[in-house]
């Protein structure tokens, strides 16, 4: 079996031999042990960090958990309690309270709708494909469009007083430069890349997608590092339509930009264990 055989075993199930049979137990993600545990993801994670809880450590910041041991860790002991954090208040946030925000390490946050969320900071190989795939789309659009700017997160976006975003990666066309200021980008970018982890996919896919389609960002790009895809999305009479979606078996295409051919193949390689 190879070690990506493995990984893959490890990630869905976990063998438990008991009573001279094997029943399978399912690892659990932070925020499903969260939803058992009746607490927040944060909270999950601070235990994670405070070693209060039992981990299975998958590599490159992925975790998971065993949800009989965990209780069995925290049976007969009060661990499990939420603590309001220091920048908590009622009502929604605002750019305004984003910028109060202590520093956080570790973490990074954005406001959704009025809605403060924190996430962990990208895994290795999140970083591998994000700057695989900048590196490619900046050589691009330094000959399509000289006069606009490619960026990468960390880089809050300002679409918003209550929609406070940082895409993986965005373009901002020379069209559209009087948006780029000192310390943010300020109104709708041209295209926003989004690399999609286990903790994030539905915010990604649902929440943050019908934000930048009401913003009116033009193109919207979902990079799925485990499945090894990329969907292009764009808009179409105010609605996202998928443009393109393919893995490294495919050649890009997109009738939006035309000459640009991204290498899937490298995008979404992954180093020799």
């Amino acid at each position: 079996m190879t070690h990506t055989c493995v990984w893959l075993t490890l990630v869905v199930f976990n063998c438990i031999i008991s009573a001279g049979c094997i029943t399978m137990e399912r690892l659990l993600t932070a925020r499903e042990l969260a939803e058992i545990l009746n607490v927040s993801v944060e909270t999950v994670w601070r235990y994670t960090r405070q070693r209060k809880i039992p981990v299975v450590d998958l590599g490159d910041k992925q975790y998971r958990y065993r949800r009989d041991e965990v209780l069995a860790a925290l049976e007969g002991n009060a661990l499990v309690r939420e603590e309001p954090a220091s920048h908590a208040k009622k009502g929604e946030y605002t750019y305004e309270d984003y910028m109060r925000l202590p520093e956080d390490p570790g973490y990074r946050y954005e406001i959704l709708d009025g809605c403060l969320v924190k996430e962990p900071s990208p895994s290795v190989s999140h970083q591998r494909i994000l700057l695989r795939l900048a590196r490619q789309l900046a050589d691009y659009f330094d000959e399509y469009d000289p006069d606009g700017e490619l960026f990468v997160a960390p880089l809050d976006v300002t679409l918003t007083n209550r929609n406070v975003v940082q895409p993986d990666i965005l373009f901002v066309s020379g069209s559209r430069r009087g948006i780029v200021r000192e310390e943010r980008i300020d109104g709708p970018c041209d295209l926003v890349v989004e690399i999609m982890s286990p903790t994030n996919r539905r915010k990604d896919r649902v929440r943050k997608m019908e934000i930048y389609r009401v913003q009116g960002i033009p193109h919207y790009w979902l990079v799925d590092p485990e499945a090894g895809i990329l969907e292009a999305l764009a808009l179409r009479d105010g609605n996202y339509a998928l443009m393109f979606a393919g893995g490294p078996e495919d050649e890009f295409s997109h009738p939006d930009f035309p000459g640009l051919s991204l290498d899937l193949v490298k995008i979404f390689s992954r180093p020799e264990s």
